[in-house]
């Protein structure tokens, strides 16, 4: 611990200056004690030699060496004459001789003289014993020190371990209190030392902080929670949230529950989006969304869900067949009110299905799907229920696919479609556009079928391409028979016609038999059409040239197709995809995505189109950017050919 390792550092900077102090007085004052020795026997062996009479060398050595310690003595006369001589060898306190040393003090012979008796001493005395004492409480003097300044390191290790210890359990309390409940985290300051109050001031406010944290964090996961089961245009919840719901209420619910679930497809929503703009195709959505919660609000429990772009999903628990019906009439009714205000061909299409507790969800959403297959069939915004919600021959979808396939090949028979043109508005005068056929198609009775959804089972009935033949043929009529020749046109093909062999013949001779018109239409494709086979694709375009037709790459963008795979297919236009072009303005990415789209088709020698351009800005950096035509509800409606 730092702590620790502080105070012990302090004690031993401590000990040594102790030790060094004790040292030093020491030292001094035994050299002082020395001096004083060395000084008195001087005086008394100066009066012994004045008294000595004999002048024998032996009596004055043994009176000498009775009364003092000596090292070493020599007793002579003053030529010299060595009467008697003695030696002490050995040195006990080499430690304390030493030190004495470096301090100033001298151990060295002593001389005196005697004129009078004609003798001469030269002694030294003898302190081994003072010497040992010294070193010996020397020694002791300067571990004292280090001894005692050691029991406050144990003392302070010990206390402050303990304080340690006390304060990180009630910090480890207060922590996992805190992951228990965070609401009632308190810090149990009694637990906490005094020495450490100040840690109680600190874990109050990370306690407050931390708190104030896990709410914010609580409060933006549950607000993530609801935005990941919310559809964001319309506020319903989204079909996570349906899935979950039927599962755990319906599916897995013992109670003997019972219903009806409808499915309410906005069948317009794919044409206004590209016709309108995203704009209008929002708004549409939230007009049916309104106009379903207005009619569910009558009925208890209901629930509403957006399972998709398209499509609503209703719960009605509880209620019977009878009462559905009922509910689907007021639906139709209230579309059919809305149909005449915003002038579609219709609105929306609902399938209805009964339901019981424990049917699989797949099941019934398959049932479902075919009522509303074959509700579209029907009059404009009608409505199908399905009773028998028990046999899988509804789920599978062959009734509903039966009557679609009854409804197709009337319209194959009769020419049951009817021919639009939106303007594809050039941005200069050098650049070269066209007006995009856009197609209807009707029932016997004449309404409008939902194109997006008769295409679809075309496609998935192997229609698609009398359908695509039907729509080339009525479109070279009109354009005679109304004489506009001199005019341009783009016609719609189908991924599935581009890669039929037979097609592709029929089309060459078809387009050859009419060159002059041929040569003022313009043929679109998807991206993702052109790119499930590169080889037919290239067939298709190189027949388009040679009849004198031109080619255009739709929903450009969407894909990840390389600009290699255009320059080897050489079509005429792209059309950029409409995410590109909504808010563009707004949006720094797509401007830079789309400014480098048209400088490297430029530089290839294809034009660039923008579609579904809503806003006179949109439209205004399109042009900024070098677009070479723009299309969109903004630019131009569709019109009757």
């Amino acid at each position: 611990m730092r702590i620790l390792r502080t105070l012990l550092i302090s004690q031993l900077l401590s000990a040594v200056v102790l030790a060094g102090a004790a040292m030093v007085i020491l030292t001094m004052y035994t050299q002082q004690q020395l001096n004083t020795s060395e000084d008195n026997a001087k005086t008394a062996i100066e009066q012994i030699l004045a008294n000595h009479i004999t002048g024998d060398g032996k009596v004055l050595s043994r009176q000498l060496d009775r009364s003092f310690n000596l090292k070493s003595l020599r007793v002579s006369q003053l030529d010299g004459t060595v009467l008697h001589e003695q030696n002490v060898n050995g040195n006990k306190a080499p430690l304390g001789a030493w030190l004495l040393q470096l301090f100033g003090s001298e151990f060295k012979p002593q001389m005196l003289r005697n004129q009078e008796h004609n003798i001469q001493l030269n002694y030294q005395l003898d302190f081994s014993a003072r010497l040992e004492q010294f070193q010996l409480m020397l020694l002791m003097l300067m571990l004292l020190p280090f001894v005692l300044g050691w029991f406050p390191v144990l003392l302070s290790k010990r206390s402050i371990t303990r304080s340690y210890r006390r304060t990180t359990s009630a910090v480890n309390d207060l922590i996992d209190r805190f992951i228990q409940d965070p609401q009632k985290a308190e810090p149990n300051w009694q637990k906490i030392p005094i020495e450490f109050s100040e840690i109680n001031t600190a874990l109050q406010k990370l306690a407050n902080y931390t708190r104030s944290q896990y709410n914010e964090m609580a409060s933006n996961a549950n607000q993530i929670a609801e935005e990941a089961y919310k559809d964001s245009v319309t506020g319903l919840p989204n079909r996570n949230r349906f899935v979950q719901y039927y599962e755990d209420n319906i599916r897995n619910n013992e109670s003997n529950d019972f219903g009806v679930f409808a499915i309410t497809r906005c069948t317009e929503l794919q044409t206004l989006n590209q016709t309108r703009g995203f704009q209008e195709g929002d708004g549409y959505i939230r007009e049916i969304a309104e106009l379903i919660k207005k009619l569910c609000g009558g009925y208890k429990e209901h629930r509403i869900y957006r399972l998709n772009s398209s499509d609503f999903g209703i719960l009605l628990p509880r209620i019977t067949p009878k009462e559905a019906e009922n509910f689907a009439l007021q639906l139709q009714s209230r579309f059919n009110e809305y149909q005449k205000s915003s002038e579609l061909d219709s609105v929306a299409y609902t399938g209805l299905v009964c339901y019981e507790s424990g049917k699989a969800l797949g099941e019934l959403l398959a049932i479902a799907d075919t009522s509303i297959s074959l509700a579209q069939t029907k009059q404009p915004n009608a409505w199908h229920l399905q009773k028998e919600s028990s046999g899988l021959e509804m789920a599978s979808g062959g009734y509903g696919n039966q009557n679609w396939r009854n409804v197709i090949d009337d319209v194959l028979t009769n020419n049951r479609i009817s021919l639009l043109a939106q303007l594809i508005q050039p941005s200069n005068r050098s650049a070269k556009a066209y007006s995009e056929i856009l197609v209807r198609f009707k029932t016997q009775e004449g309404q409008i079928l939902p194109t997006a959804s008769f295409l679809a089972m075309a496609e998935k009935l192997d229609r698609i391409v009398a359908v695509d033949r039907l729509i080339i043929e009525t479109a070279l009529t009109t354009i005679k028979n109304k004489n506009l020749q001199d005019q341009y046109f783009g016609i719609n093909l189908s991924a599935r016609c581009v890669h039929d062999d037979q097609f592709i013949i029929w089309l060459e001779r078809r387009l050859l038999k009419d060159a002059h018109i041929a040569a003022k239409l313009v043929f679109e494709v998807t991206e993702f059409g052109m790119q499930q086979n590169l080889k037919t694709s290239k067939r298709f375009i190189d027949m388009a040239h040679r009849a004198g037709s031109r080619v255009t790459v739709e929903k450009f963008g969407v894909g990840i197709t390389s600009f290699k795979f255009f320059r080897d297919l050489k079509p005429d236009y792209v059309k950029m995809d409409g995410s590109y072009t909504r808010h563009i303005n707004e949006d720094k990415n797509n401007q830079y995505f789309m400014r480098l789209m048209i400088d490297l088709a430029h530089r290839i020698g294809v034009g660039v189109f923008a579609e579904s351009v809503e806003t006179q800005e949109e439209k205004h950096m399109l042009e900024s950017l070098f677009i070479d035509g723009n299309q969109g509800y903004y630019v131009g409606k569709p019109a009757p050919l």
